[in-house]
Order: C-alpha cells, then structure tokens, then sequence
C-alpha cells in the first residue's frame, strides 16, 4: 500500500512539472488575442488607411497561421498553395514551442508594417518577462525565437510580391472636371486614398475584378430619375434621423482620423478602422465560443484574408467609377450649408467600402461559428459608445451597411451592390480556402 501511494505522488508530480506547467500557460489564446490587441492600438495611433490596415493585419496572421500548421498538421492545412504565391513555410524543428514562436513571429512582421516601432518593442518586451516567468527554458525560447524568424523572413519576402511598395510610387489621383465624378470633399479636401489599390496582389480572388458589383445607375440630376431619387434619399433622412439612426451610423464610422475645426483651431480624433471593427468582432467571437490558441488564430486567418481581399475588390470598383459622394451634390444643387452627419472619406463613393468588408467578414464568421451566433458587440466602447446587440454576423453586417446611408456619405446603389460585392468574396473564400481538418466544435453561444 505505501509503494502505491509513494508512485501516486510520484505520478502527480511528474504532471505539475514546471515543463508541463509552461507549455500549458503557452496554449492560452489570450496570449494571442493581446498581440492582435496591441496591433490594433498601434494601427490606429500610426493613422492607417482602411486598405492598408487591412495589410498590416493579414501578414503577421498568416505568419502564426502558417506555424500552427506546421505544428498541428492533422488539424490544419497549409495556406501555402492555397493564397496567391504564398510557398510551404520551413519546417518546425524540434524543441519548439509552436504558440510561442506564432507570438514572436506575429509581433515581429507586425514590427516591420508599422511606423510606432517603439511600441511594439515595448510589448515585445512584456511578452518576454511574461514568458520568462512561467518558466518556458531559455532553450525553447532561443529554438522558438530562431523558428520564429526563419518563418518571419519566409512570408516577408512574399509580401514584397505583392506591389505595396511599387504602388507607394504612383502618381496622386487627378481631379476630372465632369460633375459626375468623385471630387475632394470638406473640411480638409484631401487627396483621394489609395487609387492604385487594385494593383495589390489578391489572396484567394483571381482578380480584383473577379466580382464586379453591377454598373452604378447613370448620373442624371433630372428630378425623379433613378440616381437624383436615391441624392434626394440621402438628403432627406439626413435631415430628418432619428436616435437611433444616428446611434447606428456613429457606431460604425470606424473613420481612423476624422478632423474638427473650431474657429481657427484644428483637431483630430483617432479610431479603428472598419477592418479593425471586424477584428475586434473576431476577438468577441473567439472568445465566447472557447476557441483554443490555434481556432482563435484560424479565425483570425480568415477575417484578415476576407478584409485583404474585399478591400482590393472595392477599391478596383471605386477608382474605375469614380462616383461622386452625395456631398458634393447637395452642396452645389441642394444646400451648400448641409453637413452629412459623419466625415464623408477621401475617396470615390461606388461600392461602399462598409458594406464589402463587412459582408465578406461576416460570411467567413458564419461558418466559422455558425448563422445563429449571437453576440454583445463592444469593440466602440474603448471610443465612448455604447454597446451594440446583434443576433448574428449577417445581423451586424446588415447594419454595419445601412450606417453609411444615415451617416450621409453613400447612395442605397452603393450599399446594396456593396453588400452583393462582399458576398461573392466571402463565399468565395470559403469554398477556395480550406484551413481546418477536424469539423469545428462549437462551444454552446446561449
């Protein structure tokens, strides 16, 4: 009897060692969800664009992605193949530790797409004391780092394919004088964002053109016709919103930099970008489903790779349409003092960028964690609103896209074709791209 008990504390010791204990705390996906939390942070204080930022969340995700396959390969599939020039990452030696080298590798190309870099270092640095003090050997930390970096240098010299920097070097859109094309609009009058976007290497789309929304209706100020109808649409519920309306199109604003004028005094705010509304979403929906350290990242894999692709999508119809914003309109034929209630962006209307993205990303969601998947949005709280309920994906999608029209900066045309456009994409991901082995075990979302 005593050499029974002697081997049980001898058994239950061996299952608390500091190597088990380690390498269980390394499996915490709030490692990761931190990480992407931190990207976000310094995306908005670095002032991205929507389309870049959808860039600066896709790479490092595709990097701890590409780890995690490596590491659970009966679990996930490689995305080497599967998006446009990417190649099998090298292969995972041993005496690593695969979510600890998916964070080093995450917040290391991280590094490389931001400006703040000294904020990142800092959380770096965090990470490391952390990692220090649950007690992962400084040989598994070296292995994991040196693994990290060799994938790091992989999916870097991917990107490099993909015409990001070619296009830093295009020319500035330039203003065409026909009224029916997009103009600069108030107060700043800025420089149309990203024209040459379509040039951007898709992921999973053929093209940037694959899914052409249909033609925008035909400009024609005749009172009663169908573009005028839908310019007077914008112009009368933007006179007229109710609570709610306003409470709706606030919300999904997601503008990164909007101005304010006082006088002579000029200010700024900073938020999240649409893109990054969806990640936080990701991060709710990860959470309340109990995704694990490799689900959550597969998660994020496929809403980075749905805003990649949705935004190169969009951008291709608004630079080749160049639809004017109602704005410009209502101030020349309507009212010159009327105001749309949120900062109209810096580029042409046709599609809605807020419909696209938001649909695709909310179609890959789906079937992630399912039609039915109800969730307590409260990514907007950190910018002093309130939380929004939603019954689904789909659900928040849908509102995410009439927003634009009580905000006063899109046509009903552009946010219904835009919601179409965003569709296409997302179906089109999920069926081209096939990450998870193993059906999803869905944690129960009552």
């Amino acid at each position: 009897m005593k050499k029974i008990c002697y081997l049980l504390v001898v058994l239950m010791a061996f299952a608390c060692t500091p190597n088990t204990v380690y390498k269980a705390e390394l499996k915490d996906p709030e490692l990761f969800q931190s990480a992407v939390k931190n990207l976000s942070d310094i995306i908005v204080y670095d002032i991205f664009s929507p389309p870049v930022a959808s860039r600066v969340y896709m790479y490092p995700t595709i990097a701890a992605y590409e780890i995690m396959a490596q590491a659970y390969p009966a679990q996930y599939n490689s995305l080497a193949g599967q998006l446009n020039g990417l190649t099998t990452s090298p292969a995972l030696p041993e005496n690593v530790a695969p979510e600890l080298a998916a964070l080093y590798a995450y917040n290391s190309i991280g590094k490389t797409l931001i400006f703040s870099e000294n904020k990142m270092e800092a959380f770096q640095e965090k990470l490391a004391s952390k990692v220090k003090a649950i007690g992962v050997p400084r040989s598994v930390r070296k292995a994991s780092k040196a693994y990290a970096d060799s994938v790091v240098e992989h999916i870097l010299a991917w990107a490099k394919g993909d015409l990001y920097n070619q296009t830093r070097t295009y020319p500035k859109y330039t203003i065409l004088e026909e009224e029916k094309f997009w103009k600069p609009t108030p107060p700043d009058y800025m420089d149309g964002i990203e024209p040459h976007w379509n040039k951007i290497r898709t992921l999973v789309l053929d093209s940037a053109s694959q899914y052409k929304p249909k033609d925008p209706l035909a400009f024609d100020l005749t009172k009663g016709s169908p573009f005028q109808t839908q310019l007077q649409q914008v112009y009368e519920i933007g006179e007229g919103l109710s609570e709610e309306q306003i409470e709706i199109a606030k919300f999904w604003d997601c503008n990164p930099y909007v101005t304010h004028h006082r006088g002579h005094a000029m200010f700024a705010t900073k938020k999240i970008t649409p893109g990054g509304h969806w990640i936080g979403i990701t991060a709710i929906a990860t959470r309340k489903a109990k995704s694990d350290f490799a689900a959550t990242i597969n998660a994020y894999t496929h809403v980075s790779v749905a805003l990649f692709d949705a935004f190169i999508s969009c951008w291709d119809e608004k630079w080749n349409t160049l639809v004017v914003r109602p704005e410009t309109l209502i101030n020349k034929h309507y009212d010159e003092e009327w105001l749309p209630l949120l900062q109209t962006p810096p580029f042409p209307e046709y599609t809605s960028g807020h419909s696209v993205i938001s649909r695709a990303s909310a179609v890959v969601l789906t079937k992630l964690y399912g039609d039915n998947f109800a969730f307590e949005d409260t990514t907007e709280v950190a910018f002093g609103l309130p939380v929004r309920s939603f019954k689904s994906f789909l659900h928040a999608s849908e509102e995410a896209a009439i927003s634009r029209l009580y905000g006063g900066i899109h046509y009903m045309m552009a946010i219904e074709e835009g919601v179409s456009q965003g569709n296409n994409v997302g179906e089109h991901i999920v069926k081209n791209m096939q990450t998870r082995i193993e059906p999803v075990q869905l944690a129960s979302t009552k």
